[in-house]
């Protein structure tokens, strides 16, 4: 099968009288508010990681403070994110995700992607959008060519979090790349070995691709992952039987696949879904009239003008 997508009082002197300590409560806790909105600000310009002076600035008795009110903290929090989309170009803030759902949905192998005896085996479904009610999309990533450390910071700055599948003989010679990119938050998933047609090979070669690659992740990152796709989003039985064999639960290719200048669809009205997972590879200048947070841009820019926010992918599984 084909899977391609295409925020001005005077001062007392010392000792002026009975209301100068009242004054110099007023200007305590004037002062005290300032330094709330200066710290809302200053956060929203540091850029991240940066320390925040309402810690350590806030009057109080015991210490200093260690967090914002709760409201403040959101705006404070709002105004970086700004700040952050503005630095990196984009149009508009990208939206927050809702919180991850308590009961995850249950995922079936999408309708015609099955094969044969997949009930009977008890097979990692392939599927292209989770069942969601939210207006979330998932990004995923596939291979390991470009390792842009700009495309790091971006993605870290503006919060978004994304799924990345790793085939070995690309990513061997930076693993440490995808280890901060792990330390991140983002989650790392099996795309074999050598990202070979597997339809194309035996049930002992896919298997060795897949577990191989369960080997390398569990060395390099500390753990086997539960998530395959395959090369090209192209399968058959043995793909995923070997792929069960080797530990794997899920089989998720996409619905939607960005590029630095172009999106492609997998449905004939080429629209966003709720629950739609959308590919894009590690690819820069080489491959692309663009870089990474080139392609990054784009598809942020679409998804949030059409009021989508990106939720993270095992979240929902």
């Amino acid at each position: 099968m084909r899977a391609v997508v295409q925020n001005d009082e005077k001062r007392s002197a010392p000792g002026a009288g009975p209301g100068a300590r009242t004054r110099v409560r007023k200007l305590a806790l004037g002062w005290g508010a300032a330094a709330l909105a200066s710290a809302a600000l200053l956060s929203a310009c540091a850029g991240p990681g940066a320390a925040t002076p309402a810690a350590s600035a806030a009057p109080g008795r015991g210490g200093p403070a260690h967090s914002l009110d709760p409201r403040a903290a959101k705006a404070a929090e709002h105004a970086r994110l700004a700040a952050a989309a503005k630095r990196w170009g984009l149009q508009q803030t990208p939206l927050a995700p809702p919180a991850p759902p308590v009961e995850k949905p249950h995922i079936t192998a999408r309708a015609g992607f099955e094969v044969d005896h997949q009930e009977d085996w008890d097979l990692p479904p392939v599927f292209t959008t989770v069942p969601t009610k939210n207006k979330v999309v998932f990004l995923t990533i596939d291979d390991g060519a470009e390792k842009d450390p700009r495309f790091l910071q971006m993605m870290r700055d503006l919060k978004i979090p994304y799924t990345a599948f790793l085939s070995n003989y690309l990513v061997k010679d930076d693993y440490a790349y995808f280890r901060k990119m792990q330390s991140y938050g983002n989650t790392l998933n099996n795309h074999t070995l050598h990202h070979p047609y597997l339809p194309g090979l035996s049930y002992e070669e896919q298997r060795d691709e897949i577990c191989g690659m369960q080997d390398i992740m569990q060395k390099q990152f500390g753990k086997r992952p539960k998530v395959f796709r395959p090369p090209y989003g192209n399968y058959n039985q043995d793909s995923l039987r070997a792929a069960k064999s080797c530990g794997i639960t899920y089989a998720p290719i996409w619905n939607e696949e960005v590029y630095v200048d172009h999106w492609e669809f997998r449905e004939d009205d080429e629209q966003l879904r709720p629950g739609d997972i959308v590919l894009t590879h590690f690819r820069g200048r080489n491959d692309w009239n663009g870089t990474m947070v080139d392609d990054m841009r784009r598809f942020l820019n679409k998804i949030t003008r059409e009021g989508y926010a990106v939720a993270r992918l095992e979240d929902y599984l």
